[in-house]
């Protein structure tokens, strides 16, 4: 078996700067680390427990199979800071049948984006043995 010591996404956008001021600014994710010079230099964002790396430039924004999962404290709130930074808004938050509130944005090559409220009660929220 593999121990996997740490993990992110790597995701190589068409417009490097427009996605470092998506990730770093609009959403106001915290980086974890910068490597490289230049237009196209690497960027590690915090994403909870794993992390997202922008790096490089793509001739092609990434496929339509990827879709990122945020876990935020309160959509709501989410909601409007991210309306306030003129991030567009897929789906304003939405508690869905099997109990989670989701919202769904897109970054700016397209990428969906889920963010995800799981409120108290929920299964989720359950860890047995602890």
């Amino acid at each position: 078996m593999v121990h996997v010591l740490s993990s992110r996404v790597l995701l190589t956008p068409t417009d490097p700067e427009r996605s470092r001021a998506f990730y770093g600014g609009a959403l106001g994710l915290a980086v974890y680390r910068e490597f490289g010079t230049g237009p196209e230099r690497g960027v590690v964002y915090f994403l909870g427990g794993g992390f997202l790396e922008v790096s490089g430039r793509s001739p092609t924004p990434p496929g339509p199979g990827l879709e990122l999962w945020l876990q935020v404290e309160d959509a709501a709130r989410a909601h409007e800071e991210f309306t306030a930074r003129g991030v567009e808004v897929l789906r304003p938050p939405e508690k869905m049948p099997w109990g989670l509130v989701e919202m769904w944005i897109a970054d700016p090559d397209g990428v969906r984006i889920a963010v995800v409220e799981v409120p108290e009660g929920h299964p989720m929220r359950y860890r047995p043995g602890i």
